[in-house]
């Protein structure tokens, strides 16, 4: 199982800075309360059926996803997700402001292995910003694009000056992400007390044989070994 991993896509942020620096500033606090102390704010970018208050990633909603108004202010945005040859579900900006904390909580099933992917694009960001899954530190960089493995324990602790601003994007797994994964750099975990499971997946993997199964199933048994 990926825990996390460094995706190869190349990303304007200079101009993706300037985007969201003209926003207007209707940030609304995160939804789930009890996960976070200080102040953690949201703008959606693209929700169920437009609708720029929903900042609840439903992925039940009956409504499909779509741009909201305030995609049409962000045109390096709107092109950088152009290049995603693959669906698209939420698209979020998150401000985590300084002194504020995160707890460590899980997104059920929100996991590459399990059909999504949530990829982290720090935007502005301080060197005093922790973000841990499974208690491995994952170093962003703004700049950068970083899947993490919601499904894991993870926190955040923003300890800087500045406010953090991550663009998060979470994309329906196929072909082409898949490809994308398999020529980044990667951390894997094998689930707990889940090892039949992880062994189906593994021959069910080499029964694909191809370069992006394989090597998925190697990192797979690599985590098999490492947590023997």
């Amino acid at each position: 199982m990926i825990r996390s991993a460094k995706i190869d896509l190349s990303i304007n942020i200079l101009s993706i800075r300037q985007d969201i620096l003209q926003l207007p500033k209707i940030w609304s606090p995160h939804f789930n309360t009890s996960q976070y102390e200080g102040e953690w704010t949201v703008l959606s970018l693209r929700a169920p059926g437009g609708h720029q208050d929903r900042i609840i990633p439903d992925l039940m909603s009956e409504n499909g996803y779509e741009d909201t108004p305030l995609m049409a202010t962000c045109p390096t945005v709107r092109q950088l997700l152009d290049t995603f040859q693959c669906p698209l579900a939420s698209v979020r900006l998150l401000n985590l402001k300084r002194g504020a904390v995160i707890k460590e909580h899980r997104d059920h099933e929100l996991a590459f292995e399990h059909g999504e992917a949530r990829l982290h694009i720090p935007v502005f960001t301080n060197d005093e910003v922790e973000f841990f899954v499974q208690d491995q530190r994952i170093p962003m960089q703004p700049g950068e694009c970083w899947y993490i493995n919601a499904n894991l324990p993870h926190r955040v602790a923003n300890l800087g000056p500045t406010d953090r601003i991550h663009l998060v994007v979470d994309c329906v797994v196929n072909d082409w992400l898949r490809e994308l994964f398999a020529r980044s750099q990667t951390t894997t975990v094998a689930p707990e007390r889940k090892t039949g499971e992880l062994l189906k997946m593994i021959f069910e993997l080499r029964l694909q044989n191809t370069a992006v199964t394989n090597r998925l199933a190697d990192e797979l048994e690599q985590s098999l070994i490492e947590q023997a």
